[in-house]
């Protein structure tokens, strides 16, 4: 079947799987295009963009992912999970005179929501989506962790700072999609390695720097050998400490990494899966950040730690099942839901934990069958759910921009508490506010600061030997941020300046590594640039025979000559791939084969 997006108005396919999934939890194809249907989930998630706020309830000072002047009901994370309230109290009848989504904003805009949004942690207040967490700082969409600080889709890791999807490592840092990792910096796809700088697709590896492509290597420089002696000679000589030497030798990496292949896709240990960034999985389509164990899932991202047998997922997993269009679930079969964690049969709603039975709730906890937060008899709410799809159908939600929302869809845009800009669609699908609200989406400006930066980003001592510990009283500018009358073009939330934390500066004085010259939010974002956009080209292997193909004479991609005959000889590989590299790209794309 080929439909036009509603959204979009480009064709997409609806394969015979996918209509055997819809069938299985009886809802109708979509209406939305897999990448447009995603943009749309992301847009329920704001992850980072913190504020200062006030409990409703209890009047404490607070961090949230609310403003202080949200229309919104805040609570602090104890009031809201406390027994001083109930989110039955807010329950209300269905009313077959107005479009269900219209209803479903008005107790939106009724039931306290918490600021930020984890369970089982310790020591560790400034966290968001986060899940069994100790003593760690700045922690978003991460499970599993101790002593961690600004993390982004970490798990089963340790001691580290800046880490980006890193699982089961220890003392990493500024490190992008890597496992089973220790003292690791500055690396990107690295994999069972430990005391190394700057890797790109290496795997059991120790005391190498700036190296691509290595297997079971130790004391390599630019993935040339040395002897151990040699080796540590040079690191010292090389001493990463200062600020100027790092900012030398990342360029001479990013350059040394284009002089080399690159596989299609990241895919570990799977079978019969189309995306990347997968590991451990099987009969999985288009999906993309698997850390492990995902079973017959299509068009998701950010699914952690098994799912099954699902559709259209945007973080979730911890040994999930049936999940069709859900943020940030744990449980089994939930459709179109956002934050629903450790429930099943939910339909249609937000928040709500330890449940099931529930259909267009918010806030629940240890409750079954409700609609609207009213509770019913098992009996009364299977009679009434059918007749609330079909009124669905019929009375139709109608959006400013036109498009139609019946059963089977997810939360229109209109609906989301947070602005683009604060979500994580504008991670993977950036916008300026321009286009953001072209596409019907809200937009945040930035609020005004009350801080006064103490120290310029020019004035941080270059070497971390000469910072005394002062800098921890400092407020440093961000690098993103100018001074004076000049306005930043920086659109990756800035926080305009950022403060340096005790741990954080002991360990970059173990460590031996400069001080940060952006604030964290920047430095996220870099990081997230490393990776592969959320999409997938057809392409060809690039490997022409002796050498990779030359694709134009103004082309900067260099050739590189392969130290092994393929199996295709002197003829150009005929392997055909789906990958999330361009085409335009510099990056020699070649088939997992060679």
């Amino acid at each position: 079947m080929t439909r036009q997006c509603q959204n979009c108005k480009q064709s997409f396919e609806i394969t015979s799987e996918d209509l055997s999934f819809y069938d299985r939890i009886h809802v109708p194809p979509p209406t939305w295009c897999p990448e447009c249907r995603m943009v749309r989930r992301m847009n329920f998630r704001n992850e980072r963009a913190l504020y200062k706020s006030k409990c409703v309830m209890c009047g404490k000072n607070i961090f949230s992912a609310y403003p202080e002047k949200s229309p919104f009901l805040i609570y602090c994370h104890d009031c809201w999970w406390s027994d001083k309230w109930s989110p039955l109290d807010y329950g209300t009848d269905y009313d077959f005179s107005k479009s269900f989504f219209q209803q479903f904003k008005n107790l939106m805009a009724r039931v306290p929501r918490p600021g930020l949004s984890y369970t089982n942690t310790v020591g560790s207040e400034y966290l968001n989506y986060a899940i069994n967490v100790k003593s760690s700082y700045l922690v978003f969409g991460s499970h599993d962790l101790e002593n961690v600080s600004y993390a982004k889709a970490a798990a089963h890791s340790k001691d580290s700072i800046d880490i980006t999807t890193t699982l089961w490592s220890e003392s990493c840092y500024e490190t992008v999609d890597c496992a089973k990792c220790f003292a690791v910096l500055f690396s990107r796809y690295a994999e069972n390695s430990q005391d190394d700088y700057f890797l790109f697709d290496c795997r059991n590896c120790s005391n190498c720097f700036g190296c691509t492509n290595l297997r079971n290597k130790n004391y390599h420089i630019f993935n040339k050998p040395h002897t151990k002696e040699e080796y540590q000679k040079k690191i010292k000589d090389l001493d990463l400490g200062s600020y100027k030497n790092f900012i030398g030798f990342r360029k001479k990496f990013n350059d040394h990494v284009l002089k080399y292949p690159h596989r299609f896709a990241m895919i570990r240990n799977s079978i019969n899966v189309i995306g990347d960034d997968i590991r451990n999985s099987k009969n999985c389509y288009r999906c993309f950040f698997v850390t492990r164990d995902a079973e017959n899932c299509r068009y998701s991202a950010n699914i952690s730690d098994a799912a099954k047998d699902s559709m259209d997922l945007t973080g979730a997993g911890l040994d999930s099942e049936l999940l069709y269009e859900e943020v940030s679930t744990i449980g089994r079969r939930s459709y179109f839901g956002v934050k629903i964690w450790y429930s099943y049969d939910v339909i249609l709603s937000e928040d709500c934990h330890n449940s099931n039975n529930l259909f267009a709730c918010i806030g629940l906890r240890s409750k079954s069958y409700c609609i609207l937060n009213k509770q019913y008899t098992k009996e009364e709410y299977e009679s009434l759910v059918p007749k609330i799809i079909k009124h669905m159908n019929d009375m139709p939600y109608i959006d400013k921009k036109g498009r139609i929302y019946k059963y089977g869809e997810f939360f229109p845009s209109e609906l989301s508490p947070f602005s683009y800009n604060e979500t994580i669609a504008q991670e993977y699908f950036p916008l300026t506010k321009e286009q953001a609200l072209e596409q019907g989406y809200a937009w945040k400006d930035p609020e005004p600061r009350n801080y006064q930066i103490t120290l310029k980003t020019e004035d941080i001592p270059d070497h971390i030997k000469d910072v005394k510990d002062s800098i921890l009283k400092e407020i440093i500018q961000c690098d993103h941020w100018p001074l004076g009358n000049l306005v930043s073009k920086c659109n990756e939330q800035c926080t305009q300046a950022f403060k340096i934390i005790k741990p954080e500066l002991e360990f970059y004085r173990k460590m031996n590594l400069p001080l940060p010259r952006l604030c964290p939010n920047c430095r996220h974002y870099q990081r997230i640039k490393q990776r592969n956009p959320l999409r997938l080209w057809h392409r060809t292997c690039q490997c022409a025979g002796r050498k990779s193909e030359i694709r134009s004479t103004k082309s900067e991609t260099p050739v590189y000559e392969n130290t092994a005959t393929h199996f295709h000889g002197e003829n150009h590989c005929p392997n055909e791939f789906e990958t999330s590299y361009a085409p335009e790209r510099q990056e020699i794309d070649v088939s997992p084969k060679l």
